[in-house]
């Protein structure tokens, strides 16, 4: 019976190490080895090879992944460095498995973020991130006029980003408080915005993801039901195929 091979990122991503555009990285950089060799990129392993960052050995998947929600609190760092960064995200929810976030919520911001040990899903959502909805709950310093709903709705050009937003849906929900839905997750997209209309945020919080809800208190972190990995999963492979319907077919080369 012939040994399974599975390419070296897919390995690292699916023993929940990290996703394998992170895995490609550390490849490159030459800090992966394979039975205590470096390999080239694309290198597949078995299950009999023994898989090493950084001189520590990599075990393959033997468990069930883990899907986490979770109410991150203001000051808290989504990063996985634990080096770095004091208040990080890893550090703070001190979770037995190895897990990582799934894209980013910016440390003065809380609510809702994902963090997981499947570097598939992770690829899937990071490559679907213009086509599934975040909602968010914001409150800004002075009172919201019809004007600023209607600007942030249409869309804004943000200069230092060389970028116009999508047009999203906002309604007002207060005096100072509005929710606005993205389909875009550029860098401090919402303060930017609000800021070119010389609004300034207060608070923001994340409080859905695709068709997962907040629902648990800051700092605390629940696992995803089996109902909405199953709708969310359906989600991303519907974004999956109208990313791939979007993305021009490479030429090849003569």
């Amino acid at each position: 019976m012939e040994e399974k091979l599975t390419r070296l990122n897919k390995y690292l991503s699916e023993a929940g190490y990290c996703s394998r555009r992170a895995a490609d990285k550390l490849i490159e950089a030459g800090r992966v080895t394979i039975n205590g060799v470096v390999p080239e990129m694309g290198t597949k392993v078995t299950e009999t090879d023994v898989v090493e960052v950084d001189g520590k050995e990599i075990k393959g998947k033997d468990n069930a992944f883990v899907y986490l929600a979770f109410n991150k609190p203001v000051g808290i760092v989504c990063t996985t460095d634990t080096r770095v960064e004091k208040d990080n995200i890893i550090d703070f929810i001190k979770y037995p498995k190895r897990i990582f976030p799934i894209g980013r919520l910016d440390k003065p911001s809380e609510g809702l973020i994902f963090l997981t040990d499947d570097g598939d899903i992770v690829n899937k959502i990071l490559r679907a991130s213009n086509n599934h909805e975040k909602e968010y709950i914001v409150t800004v310093d002075k009172p919201i006029s019809q004007t600023f709903i209607e600007h942030m709705s249409k869309g804004i050009y943000l200069e230092e980003l060389d970028k116009t937003t999508k047009k999203c849906e906002v309604e007002k929900l207060g005096t100072h408080e509005f929710k606005i839905i993205l389909t875009q997750g550029l860098n401090r997209q919402i303060r930017r915005m609000c800021e070119y209309l010389n609004y300034e945020v207060e608070t923001l919080k994340r409080v859905r993801i695709m068709n997962i809800k907040l629902d648990v208190p800051v700092g605390k972190y629940r696992e995803f039901t089996k109902t909405e990995l199953t709708e969310l999963t359906r989600l991303l492979e519907d974004s999956t195929k109208t990313f791939l319907s979007k993305t021009p077919p490479k030429q090849s080369r003569r």
